[in-house]
């Protein structure tokens, strides 16, 4: 039981920054390109990358970080969404560019958290 609340406590943090991020972005930039999406997840990437090239063994923070925050903070299916949309509505330069970046700096961001 106790791995569930650390799991569900940082879910709950990572969710709330999540938020925080994509709308400050959205007031700051617009809606035009989902930039908030876009800065959790290559974080999410950053943070978890660190975290595994660090292998960190604390059970709980494994949990409460990688699981939890992590899980809550990074969102694969709003980018899914976020790309489908521009398809959807016919911008797909705005969906290629939504996938490259996502990927692109994603991976880049894994591998230097893993190299940190």
């Amino acid at each position: 039981m106790t791995g569930l609340v650390w799991v569900a406590a940082g879910g709950a943090l990572g969710s709330l920054c999540r938020h925080a991020v994509s709308r400050g972005l959205a007031f700051r930039f617009g809606r035009a390109f989902p930039y908030g999406t876009l800065a959790v997840n290559v974080t999410g990437c950053l943070l978890l990358g660190e975290i595994a090239g660090h292998a960190l063994n604390h059970p709980s923070a494994l949990l409460f970080i990688g699981t939890g925050f992590l899980g809550g903070l990074t969102t694969f299916s709003t980018f899914a969404m976020d790309t489908f949309a521009a398809l959807r509505d016919s911008h797909p330069g705005k969906a290629l560019l939504n996938v490259g970046l996502n990927m692109a700096l994603g991976l880049g961001a894994a591998a230097l958290g893993f190299s940190l």
